[in-house]
């Protein structure tokens, strides 16, 4: 692979174009899944398969994306994948029972799994290493405005139409950068044709990140004291440590960890595991706050996250242009000062807190995030040789989907014990019967919100480690990945 001295941006484009339409479904169905019920007379637990089942195919597919990658062209990678996106949208659309719907939904996941990989690794192949962050920063923006807008329409469309017209409004967005795909994409890498497929890493993947992602999932719900989720997690957990190992013996490892070799990108891992963490905690924790507390409508609970979304999103080329001109480090330190203080904010709500204090604090909160998330990803993905590119994307973004899972399941966790003591105290002392459930719980959340404080912090103590990193010239960097 070789380094484009101008920057193609037609063919960034249409990756770009394609990229939105998929990360855009991710939360397409949250708000739908009432309707999907009532209609297809399933229970919610079914229901809830249409998301998890979705999760697990990511999971599944996005550590295999770095093989692909190197194997075949980005153009092929991106037809396939628009096509398998397009055809599992189609089928949704029309699905007569659960059971069609399911699989078209997991279908459509296989090509969106692809998407997230193939178009990081296309940037820092298409663009140099000082413009780097600016085209990151684009990407940052569609990687956080497609899915922070998919439940406002989603409640829009579903309020008054079929939930299937969710799907057939989809349809024609996603056949457009398909036909610009097979008229106008060329390629943009070279491909190592003698790259063999090791097929029980690929089962032992699979069952490692496809185990630990579902079982933390339904950790949340069912508890851990449930036997299926210790099964899973226990199944999920050996596959991935027997994985691990395998890699390290194979000439043509599926998923390279010798990248971890190189100090800021190991870095910058930890440091997004940390944010995603923390991040995960407004995600889940508030609209349990501002539904349950304060008797806010689901509507109004997306509404109120909207706009830190969308500052968010248009923070993301700015963020990118301030990398490429003074580094990461800056930016880590500032936005994760930002993302503490107002983490620490929220753990001292109350029944009292305005609608608008919490929508300004979850706005700041998310500007924070913003100068975080990016710059710190691509500071890492920069110290890694060209041809480690597509291990370290796959490896992000399988990082984002693991500590996402286990993330939120643990804040769950914290959430429900702390609340479940306090309710206890409340009981023994006599507290107002009727008021014990919502000071609990108002507890349980402030508690939360202080373990992600604690967690931001750390992230922040990291951030002073960060340096600009240099790329490898030596032959023996080089080679860092093959040892």
């Amino acid at each position: 692979m070789t380094e484009q001295k101008k920057p193609p941006y037609g063919i960034v484009a249409i990756l770009f174009t394609g990229a939105f339409v998929t990360i855009f479904t991710q939360t397409l169905l949250n708000i739908a899944l009432p309707s999907i019920m009532t209609d297809l007379k399933i229970e919610a637990a079914t229901a809830q398969w249409l998301i998890t089942g979705y999760m697990l195919v990511n999971g599944i597919l996005i550590p295999a994306s770095a093989y692909f990658i190197q194997r075949y062209s980005n153009r092929a990678i991106f037809i396939l994948a628009m096509s398998l996106f397009v055809l599992g949208t189609l089928i949704a659309g029309l699905a007569p029972t659960f059971g069609v719907l399911l699989a078209a939904r997991m279908i459509q996941a296989s090509g969106s799994a692809l998407m997230m990989p193939l178009l990081m690794n296309v940037i820092l192949v298409a663009f140099p290493i000082e413009r780097r962050g600016s085209a990151m920063g684009i990407f940052g923006l569609v990687m956080i405005v497609a899915p922070a807008i998919g439940p406002t329409l989603s409640g829009y469309i579903v309020e008054h139409y079929s939930w299937r017209v969710l799907f057939l409004v989809i349809l024609p967005l996603a056949l457009i950068p398909l036909a610009l795909g097979i008229f106008k994409l060329k390629n943009l890498t070279f491909q190592n044709k003698e790259l063999t497929l090791d097929k029980m890493s690929l089962v032992f993947s699979s069952l490692g990140f496809g185990g630990i992602l579902y079982g933390f999932s339904a950790a949340g719900q069912n508890g851990w004291s449930d036997l299926y989720v210790l099964g899973t997690i226990t199944i999920g957990v050996v596959s991935l440590v027997t994985f691990i190992f395998r890699q390290f013996k194979l000439k043509d490892p599926l998923l390279e960890f010798r990248i971890y070799k190189y100090p800021m990108f190991a870095l910058s891992s930890a440091i997004s595991i940390a944010v995603s963490i923390s991040m995960f905690s407004g995600m889940i924790i508030m609209p349990i706050y501002v539904q349950t507390i304060k008797g806010i409508s689901p509507v109004d609970s997306g509404l109120l996250m909207l706009p830190g979304a969308l500052l968010m999103g248009f923070m993301s080329p700015v963020t990118g242009k301030l990398f490429d001109k003074y580094g990461a480090k800056i930016l880590a330190i500032s936005g994760m000062s930002i993302i503490v203080i107002s983490t620490y904010f929220f753990s001292d709500l109350s029944t009292e807190t305005t609608y608008l204090q919490i929508m300004a604090i979850y706005t700041i909160r998310m500007l924070g995030i913003s100068m975080v998330m990016m710059p710190v990803m691509t500071n890492g993905l920069n110290t890694l040789p060209i041809k480690a590119y597509p291990h370290g994307t796959a490896m992000n973004n399988t990082l984002q989907q693991v500590s996402g899972a286990i993330g939120s399941a643990l804040l769950i966790t914290v959430m429900n014990t702390r609340t479940t003591a306090v309710a206890k105290d409340l009981a023994i002392s006599g507290a107002d019967p009727s008021s014990i459930m919502k000071n609990s719980m108002m507890e349980g959340i402030n508690y939360t919100f202080f373990i992600s404080t604690f967690i931001a912090a750390i992230a922040l103590l990291l951030t002073f480690f960060i340096k600009k990193p240099k790329r490898p010239e030596t032959e023996e960097e080089k080679d860092i990945v093959d040892k």
